[in-house]
């Protein structure tokens, strides 16, 4: 019973954190997306160079900067405490922006490639119709564009879950407030609790066997 409440209470955090995230990775994820995938403006590759650029980054480094930005002398961070009266730093929500860092790009790459690649000609004939281009982006483009969206969701929420080293530098590892499964696995391990450490180790392996399996299928169809 013991054992069941130190695997819950990390596995329910860590699945909040990537819900949330993979929320917010979703609609702006679906945004810059789509423009990338369909506009053309100055500075294109530089938009793209920065959304591919936590990707290539050690996690240690996005999460120091992410430190600098919401420490209390950050930029958000100081807007944040005047707001609120209190700092972000060390809490779930540090680590749910972490994870949102991390997994956007995922998203981003994998939503504009199948967006990209949906047929110009049949937004062309839906404008023509009247459509406006918001209508069309909405109900003809996006539409058509599902499966690729719905697996950069998918890969999101997967590399939300097993965030660390960003995760790490933001929230911590406080048990119970912000210990993730990849924190906790971590901890077990360095107090020599192998047994928890399989454990959990196995659960996420189990998660991600089922997020390949899952984007696998999607692929198929």
């Amino acid at each position: 019973m013991e054992m069941l409440k130190v695997v819950m209470s990390p596995l329910m955090l860590t699945l909040k954190i990537a819900a949330v995230s993979t929320f917010f990775v979703a609609f702006l994820g679906i945004i810059i997306a789509y423009v990338l995938a369909k506009k053309d403006f100055a500075g294109k590759w530089l938009a793209d160079v920065l959304v591919t650029l936590p990707l290539v980054l050690p996690p240690t480094v996005t999460g120091y900067i992410l430190v600098i930005l919401l420490g209390k002398n950050g930029v958000l961070g100081s807007v944040l405490i005047k707001l609120t009266g209190s700092g972000i730093l060390f809490t779930w929500q540090a680590a749910a922006i972490a994870a949102f860092v991390v997994s956007l790009p995922l998203m981003i790459k994998t939503a504009s490639s199948s967006i990209g690649a949906v047929d110009r000609s049949v937004e062309e004939v839906a404008c023509i119709l009247g459509r406006s281009e918001l209508e069309t982006a909405l109900f003809i483009t996006l539409p058509i564009a599902k499966k690729g969206i719905i697996a950069g969701c998918i890969l999101s929420f997967a590399r939300a879950a097993g965030e660390f080293g960003a995760t790490l530098m933001v929230a911590g590892n406080i048990p119970g407030k912000t210990g993730t499964m990849p924190l906790s696995i971590y901890g077990a391990y360095q107090t020599g609790n192998n047994e928890l450490a399989n454990l959990l180790v196995a659960i996420l392996v189990i998660v991600s066997l089922g997020t390949i399996a899952v984007t696998s299928r999607l692929g198929e169809r």
